[in-house]
């Protein structure tokens, strides 16, 4: 009895010494201190001394340790995937940051509170005020996506006027010189008006020849291109997309061959360049065409490699043999979109951003600009969208009524309109905070990829929620329709930056797998050093980390599961404490399950894409929660505020869980998932969905111009104006409401309920009764008239319905 309760207290002090993550040599420590004090005390436990010695020895002593690294290093070059040298330059690019908090399987809170909140400057504050706020008032939608298809004169001068284009370009440059998140705002605020607008203003913002010029550029380059960017003098494009490469953006098929050719009347060292872009934003009014393409040279006129890579160059447009000004037409959002193509154009080797020396490193140059590019402009386009949405649809969803109610009060539609606030809300919070973080220095290319695949699927599917809500008003085209641009407009964000679904499985598990766990990245690099005693000794510090980092997550994993996580350290004592728990326990979990199935699938957990995209959404579902927790501490942790908040951590812990149940259920060997499942879900799932009870909550605020409403559409365009539909709708529910407590004295009098229709009919009754006066009279009739022009739709002669074919 007494060496089973030894084996006991053994088995408890190294669970403890595992689950706090304590050095190898603190737990041999530990484990010693208890075998001799038992053995002062009772007897000497032989076995349990023979087992000590057998396991912690050779753990400690790195000579004999190491004998079975070595052994072990030669497994393991052969069970991992190949990775190819454009997958390579991937891993190495931007930073890891709050991911890998998450991914690591012991968040450190403090570590995410100490993130300094999102702010703007007085001068971009004001810049917000003043020119977008001009230039918002500008937009008429309808006019640029159906008539003209494209932004009309005025507002293009004015864009390039206001600086517009220079929002990356420091001022030194004659750029704004504005932070991630101001440029963020902006585009937020456009894209609330016009998603057509919004993309033609964040391309030169974003990746593409500015950018790459700042990080990359000579500084002859800088000094000539940067301040003519700045000033709208010069409109740039990057084309990286080919006809046969999309998402594989490496397989390019565009080159260059370098060669001598004639330039400006001189024989030069240049390069021949042939290339067949599609989907290139601002290509059909570019004046700078950023391009990249693969480099070679055969004939050693730089060296004696010839296949030099991926290399990116500026191309003025008017260069003879550049051909552009051909338009696609992306699904009705008529954004200047079109192919570039070329064959055959020589040009010299200063073309190339950062000259001759940088040929072959625009892989590079593209993946370490994008690690934060991705997580600006698109996110704030939809940001923008879901927050017109959510304005719009809440407003509409009061004031529109069926069987004498409004629809809003209906529970089916209270669903969808909790959906579309909570997502809204996700999706502002982790553009907010991973925009915050860029701001710090951060480059996360992870945390990029989650914030862009994560953000445009969630207000695609708001959209489609908003849709719904509306029905057929939604779906008759014309000025009064203020919802199918946002549907229609949705998918093209989810294509673009690489397709999300691609990007669910290979960036962000793919890569995060490697660069947020702690160790595997340290264990690939010793696999790939041809110093094999280096390697050895590398490999070795990694790998009995990386054991000790498993081991502890399964008892992590395991006792977060019993105790359901609640004597876990929680840094808020209000109800996000318990999220805190939670996001705790489940990053253990991800940790764990990460550990297992890359042990258990190696290199064919690449290909295993419906694994690694469950594990991938736990991932990103944690990353997006922490967001909010952050996000409503920046806030000041409004009271308002406590609902949504409730059902964004719900929605994501839920969606968190049921990706492990994915992974679990499917788990490649069937019976090792039972088993693993026992680990991770001892007492069965603990989370819910959000609850009815939370989205009837969460559904009526969002029909009320209260504080909850306001704060979630902040940094939307509300201005009223000509082409505001926003403002026109929000004026019709304000009416309404103020007009409610009339009816109801109406109805009350008269002992009627009046039908939409039958409202002015009774007020006028009313008045003529003396029971409403008559500025209570007009204002039921200025009520009505507002609630009629937003709930009807537009209808057009038959010979407004024929464009005219060119």
């Amino acid at each position: 009895m007494n060496l089973l309760i030894l084996t006991l207290v053994l088995l408890v002090a190294l669970g403890i010494t595992l689950y706090h993550r304590l050095s190898l040599l603190v737990t041999t420590l530990t484990v010693a201190a208890i075998l001799v004090l038992y053995s002062l005390q009772m007897s000497i436990p032989y076995v349990h001394w023979v087992v000590f010695l057998a396991i912690f020895i050779p753990l400690n002593l790195k000579p004999v340790r190491q004998i079975i690294s070595g052994k072990l290093l030669k497994v393991f070059k052969g069970i991992m995937p190949t990775i190819s040298d454009t997958e390579q330059e991937a891993l190495d690019a931007g930073t890891v940051w709050w991911e890998a908090e998450v991914f690591g399987g012991k968040p450190n809170w403090k570590r995410l509170h100490k993130v300094p909140p999102a702010k703007l400057s007085k001068e971009e504050q004001a810049y917000l005020d003043g020119p977008v706020e001009e230039l918002c008032k500008m937009i008429d939608d309808w006019t640029i996506s159906e008539y003209d298809r494209d932004m009309p004169p005025k507002m293009w001068e004015y864009i390039k006027k206001n600086g517009f284009f220079s929002f990356i370009i420091p001022k030194e440059y004659g750029g704004l010189g504005f932070s991630s998140y101001a440029q963020s705002q902006v585009l937020t605020k456009i894209n609330s008006c016009s998603a057509t607008v919004g993309s033609i203003v964040s391309v030169p913002n974003s990746l593409g020849p500015a950018e790459l010029l700042l990080h990359y550029g000579t500084e002859e380059q800088k000094k000539h291109y940067l301040p003519r960017l700045a000033s709208g003098e010069e409109v740039p494009c990057f084309a990286l997309t080919a006809v046969e490469a999309g998402s594989d953006a490496g397989a390019i098929p565009d080159k260059g061959i370098i060669c001598k050719g004639d330039w400006n009347g001189e024989e030069v060292l240049g390069m021949r360049l042939t290339w067949n872009k599609r989907y290139i934003t601002l290509a059909p009014v570019a004046t700078l065409l950023g391009l990249a393409f693969k480099l070679y040279d055969p004939d050693g006129l730089l060296g004696d490699e010839e296949d030099l890579g991926i290399t990116c160059a500026l191309i003025p447009t008017d260069t003879p043999g550049v051909n552009f000004g051909r338009r696609h037409h992306p699904i009705s959002t008529p954004f200047q979109n079109g192919p570039t193509t070329g064959k055959d154009v020589f040009m010299p080797l200063d073309y190339i951003i950062g000259g001759s020396k940088n040929a072959g490193i625009g892989w590079r140059m593209l993946v370490d600009c994008l690690s934060a590019g991705r997580a600006i402009s698109l996110p704030s386009g939809a940001t923008g969208g879901s927050k017109a949405v959510a304005y719009t649809t809440g407003a509409y969803a009061r004031i529109r009524k069926q069987f004498k109610v409004p629809v809003g009060y209906m529970e089916g539609v209270m669903e969808a309109l909790a959906r579309i606030a909570g997502k809204t809300y996700l999706i502002d919070a982790v553009r907010t905070f991973t925009a915050a973080g860029i701001d710090t220095g951060e480059k996360p290319s992870v945390a990029s990829a989650i914030v862009k695949c994560h953000t445009t699927n969630m207000s695609r599917e708001i959209a489609v929620d908003g849709m719904d809500v509306h029905g057929g008003k939604a779906i008759i085209m014309g000025p009064k329709n203020y919802m199918a641009k946002a549907y229609q407009s949705a998918p093209i964000s989810i294509t673009v930056e690489g397709a999300n679904i691609l990007t669910r499985s290979l960036i962000i598990y793919g890569q995060g797998s490697i660069r947020c766990h702690p160790y595997v990245l340290k264990e690939i690099a010793a696999t790939q050093n041809p110093d094999t005693k280096q390697a050895v000794k590398d490999f070795d510090k990694a790998l009995f980390a990386h054991v000790g980092f498993a081991a502890s997550n399964k008892i992590r994993t395991f006792w977060l599961g019993l105790t359901g996580s609640r004597l876990v350290f929680k840094p808020k004592s209000d109800f996000t404490g318990r999220y805190y728990q939670q996001l705790t326990r489940f990053s253990s979990t991800l940790a764990f399950l990460s550990d297992v199935t890359m042990g258990v699938l190696g290199g064919e957990l690449k290909r295993r894409e419906m694994i690694s995209g469950r594990l991938g959404d736990m991932l990103s579902y944690m990353y997006i929660a922490s967001s909010v927790l952050k996000f409503y501490e920046d806030k000041g942790r409004p009271a308002h505020d406590r609902e949504i908040v409730q059902w964004s951590l719900d929605y994501c812990l839920h969606q968190t869980q049921m990706a492990a149940d994915g992974v679990l259920r499917n788990f490649p060997i069937s019976w090792m998932g039972k088993l693993l499942r026992i680990v991770v879900f001892p007492l069965g799932m603990p989370v819910s969905a959000p609850s009815d009870k939370i989205q009837r909550k969460v559904a009526r605020q969002l029909q009320e111009p209260g504080a909850m409403r306001e704060e979630l559409t902040h940094g939307m365009f509300k201005t009223p104006a000509e082409f505001n539909n926003a403002a026109k709708v929000d004026r019709a529910l304000r009416m309404q409401l103020e007009i409610e407590p009339l009816v109801k004295k109406i109805a009350t009098t008269l002992g009627v309920k009046p039908d939409n229709h039958q409202v002015v009919i009774f007020a006028e009754q009313a008045k003529n009764e003396d029971i409403i006066t008559n500025d209570e009279y007009n204002l039921i009739i200025e009520a009505e008239k507002a609630r009629l022009d937003i709930i009807n739709v537009d209808d057009f002669e038959t010979e407004e319905m024929v464009h005219e074919k060119i």
